[in-house]
């Protein structure tokens, strides 16, 4: 047997440790349950359109993205954290358990703490499906649902926390811009009124526009008039009675065209053309400051539609039931796995001294 062993060192060794780590998984090793919990991201998808229908806000979406934030969160330090305030997840892991599962330092730094919660939680996503399947290792099932429970809470309110943040943010800004619009708006129509009151005109442009029909009346009505003195001068002399009326009209004529060209435009005083130019100018200013306070309302709504829909709702397709037996550890899938992997590394060795031998003959 010695000489056996002397000869074949690795299978001794192997069979030696196949035996001690069936036994430790067979005898030694203690039960941990299992609570499984299987979740789905919702989010609210409200248009962005002005018309939100009550349908609208019942269509769920899922994302791949946010369901990888989630599966971050659940496995982050933060939220060791908050198992650690809620449940004590030290004493927990280090008061039960053998002494190769259990958690060997009660006052382990967070990092060591952090690694050990990673053996213990798995968060795995099912990318066909959509869903995040969620398992938490413990030795007692009552606490492993508490853990599993206290997961799905968190990842709810933390999902839901971070979409608010952002929209909230984009609406209060919005709301200052709103307010710097509307105060601006509120100004040029202001403004407006008082220039109209100032002049005493409701439309300046239409009044030009007035006054050049009259004008373009006139002119028609004195070219008459040219017309019908250049007639009677052919067989009436320049002192008739016809002719002097004529005259006199076409005088008329040409004062009040004067006088209406002269409202139109002139080079010094309050013109028309003067008023109906910085009248358009105000009314352009006006007509921005309502267009682009009419667009920041617009925005304004649709952020805060937005913000519903950034909304995460966790919903539970399985909930985390309380274990009624262990499910962990794989007593005989784990000493078979060491078993065939011991078994493996023996016969590589025993081949490589083969070889040497080989070699040294």
């Amino acid at each position: 047997m010695l000489k056996l062993i002397k000869r074949q060192p690795q299978w001794f060794v192997a069979i030696s440790a196949i035996i001690l780590v069936g036994l430790y998984w067979s005898l030694w090793a203690d039960d941990r349950y299992v609570a499984k919990a299987t979740v789905v991201l919702e989010s609210p998808q409200v248009s962005a359109a002005s018309e939100v229908s009550f349908g609208s806000l019942l269509t769920g979406d899922k994302s791949d993205g946010d369901l990888l934030l989630l599966r971050e969160y659940l496995l982050s330090t933060d939220m060791l954290k908050k198992v650690q305030h809620e449940l004590n997840f030290r004493q927990h892991y280090s008061d039960n358990g053998d002494i190769f599962a259990r958690l060997g330092d009660k006052d382990a730094p967070i990092e060591q703490l952090h690694d050990y919660y990673l053996k213990r939680v798995t968060v795995e996503m099912d990318e066909y499906s959509g869903v995040l399947n969620i398992k938490v290792q413990a030795w007692t099932p009552e606490f492993a649902q508490q853990f599993a429970k206290l997961l799905l809470r968190e990842g709810e309110s933390h999902m839901n926390g971070m979409g608010q943040r952002l929209a909230e943010e984009q609406v209060q800004f919005l709301d200052k811009q709103v307010a710097l619009l509307e105060t601006n708006f509120q100004k040029t129509r202001q403004a407006l009124l008082d220039y109209q009151n100032e002049n005493g005109l409701v439309s300046p442009t239409q009044t030009v526009e007035s006054l050049n029909t009259v004008v373009s009346s006139l002119e028609a009505q004195l070219a008459s008039l040219k017309a019908r003195k250049s007639a009677l001068a052919s067989y009436q002399s320049a002192r008739s009675s016809d002719m002097v009326r004529t005259e006199s009209e076409i005088r008329a004529l040409r004062d009040q065209i004067d006088k209406e060209r002269k409202r139109l435009a002139q080079q010094s005083g309050n013109s028309l053309n003067a008023v109906s130019s910085q009248y358009e100018t105000l009314q352009l200013r006006a007509d921005f400051a309502k267009q682009t306070y009419s667009n920041a309302l617009a925005a304004l709504e649709n952020t805060r539609i937005e913000a519903a829909r950034k909304l995460k709702q966790v919903s539970v397709l399985q909930s985390p039931l309380l274990p009624e037996y262990p499910e962990q550890p794989e007593r005989l899938y784990n000493t078979s796995i060491f078993a065939i992997v011991v078994i493996f590394m023996a016969f590589i060795f025993s081949m490589i001294m083969l070889i040497v031998k080989d070699h040294r003959d």
